[in-house]
């Protein structure tokens, strides 16, 4: 599949700028999303194609908006939902009580 989400290489989106010391996380939730993601796949609720297909299927617009991993806590989420893991309504829930508390 050749998209938006294969960067290397492509012509015309500017140069790569590597942070120098840059931290595997920038951000809690980050960490927290690599270990989710990371005890579901373990656990076997899902597999590396199934990822990366709900990764590959973003809208390119939306796609570029994101950061890294908020790509994966999307396809966690996409995932769980579509293989009834999770109900959508849970999620939406729980989204809702993250936004009202950083308020």
């Amino acid at each position: 599949m050749n998209g938006i989400h294969d960067l290397g290489g492509m012509h015309g989106m500017g140069p790569i700028d590597a942070e120098t010391d840059e931290p595997v996380f920038h951000a809690d939730w980050e960490r927290r999303t690599f270990a989710l993601w990371t005890a579901a796949f373990a656990g076997g609720l899902f597999n590396d194609n199934e990822s990366r297909h709900a990764i590959e299927n973003v809208a390119p617009a939306q796609y570029l908006a994101k950061s890294y991993y908020e790509h994966w806590l999307h396809s966690l989420e996409r995932v769980l939902v579509n293989k009834g893991q999770l109900e959508r309504a849970e999620l939406e829930a729980a989204w809702s009580k993250v936004e009202e508390e950083a308020a």
